[in-house]
């Protein structure tokens, strides 16, 4: 991978992480099972391949397959090897609705008995009933900083995310791939099963309490639905709309070929609070993205400009001079990057020029293929891939690599 983008390199940097989940699926496939102690060295020994070629630490998504199927303890012992070379360890969490505080407390755990900082990437508090339990979360990370756990936070500034609308669907029901999955929809009796968990999750969790709270993003075998929500979708099908009829609309999609989404299910108050966080930085959770028929998360093109457009200038949630810490020196300095994300002597000239006046994002969740206003110019190691609003084809990104940071 390094050696592909070094061939042809992009206008950014690139750094990355180890993925649990990459790593469990080449040793132990897509089963729900623990991996045996020649498994679990084998595990052990492809992240310290990967730490040793420059990963700046261990990512896992413990709410994805086959990341979920993985005990707490399996985690315990690759991040170890990520902390032997001052790695970092950063979790999609195992769940962020209804167990959220266990999600919180288990990554929690996971840093502190792996001896490496943690962090919970992505924060949110996930489906109406959970809402407002970002006090207790934060709370959970101010207790283990008190008590020395180096803990911290990165979020994107929306009210809604975006994944696989597999993400509705029981993580029994995933166990083996998609061939499993398919099997088990094939059997009448399993298919009631998955249909009554997604039908709770719509309830309870991504799904909002409402199939209109579920857009599709990217359906690559009906690009005719992408941008409706469950909803419209039912109607334009003559169908009534109920949970379990959306319940069963998201088993056809996933049986044609699955679809991303966007999940309206998050409150806005919950965005503040942990916005405000001193140990939160902003990510943006996209892809780089281009004008495509899908129709993404706004996200992508619109994270950093929202932050200081919306949250800052017009809802003044965090001072400005905050608000840029959060999205240069903090997440530098979280994975090492001593010589990125601030402007002295001798530092990288990785620089964006805005007018604070201005900035703003246009993307929405209706037309996301929309660049911000009032991004003026950027500089990637002091060359120009961005003037006047235009870029300018340059392609001066490097391969940032942890090996070449560690002390």
């Amino acid at each position: 991978t390094f050696r592909a983008i070094e061939e042809n390199p992009a206008s950014i940097n690139f750094a990355t992480f180890v993925g649990h989940g990459s790593i469990r699926a080449l040793v132990i496939g897509e089963d729900d099972r623990p991996p045996t102690e020649d498994e679990l060295d084998r595990m052990r020994s492809e992240v310290d391949r990967a730490m040793q070629q420059g990963a700046f630490g261990l990512s896992s998504g413990l709410i994805y397959p086959p990341g979920r199927f993985a005990t707490t303890e399996e985690v315990i012992e690759l991040a170890k090897v990520a902390a032997h070379y001052d790695g970092i360890y950063i979790s999609h969490m195992r769940q962020e609705g209804l167990d959220i505080l266990k999600s919180v407390a288990e990554t929690i755990r996971i840093g502190e008995e792996g001896g490496l900082p943690t962090q919970i990437t992505h924060h949110k508090i996930v489906g109406a009933p959970m809402w407002g339990k970002s006090v207790e979360t934060l709370a959970m990370v101010d207790a283990a900083l008190a008590r020395g756990v180096d803990v911290s936070i990165d979020q994107y500034p929306y009210t809604a995310s975006s994944t696989s609308l597999t993400i509705l669907f029981p993580g029994w029901s995933l166990d083996g791939g998609r061939e499993a999955l398919l099997a088990r929809l094939s059997d009448p009796q399993e298919r009631q099963r998955v249909k009554d968990a997604v039908v709770y999750n719509i309830e309870t969790d991504r799904g909002g309490n409402d199939p209109a709270n579920v857009v599709l993003s990217n359906c690559p075998h009906d690009k005719t639905i992408n941008g409706r929500n469950l909803s419209e979708i039912l109607r334009l099908q003559e169908r009534s709309v109920s949970k379990e009829n959306a319940a069963d609309l998201l088993m056809e999609l996933v049986e044609a070929g699955n679809c991303s989404a966007v999940f309206h299910a998050i409150n806005e108050e919950d965005v503040k609070r942990i916005m405000r966080h001193p140990v939160t930085m902003t990510a943006s959770d996209g892809g780089v993205e281009g004008p495509s028929e899908r129709v993404p998360h706004p996200r992508n093109y619109g994270t950093f400009s929202r932050l200081l457009g919306f949250y800052v200038r017009e809802q003044n949630v965090l001072p400005f001079h905050t608000a840029i810490h959060k999205i240069s020196m903090l997440p530098a300095d979280r994975i090492g990057l001593n010589d990125r994300g601030r402007i002295e002597v001798g530092a990288i000239a990785d620089i964006a020029v805005l007018d604070p006046a201005t900035i703003i994002d246009k993307a929405t969740f209706e037309d996301p293929h929309q660049y911000a206003e009032g991004a003026h110019h950027a500089f990637v190691s002091g060359e120009a891939v961005l003037l006047n609003s235009e870029m300018t084809g340059a392609r001066p990104g490097n391969v940032l690599r942890s090996t070449d940071y560690r002390k």
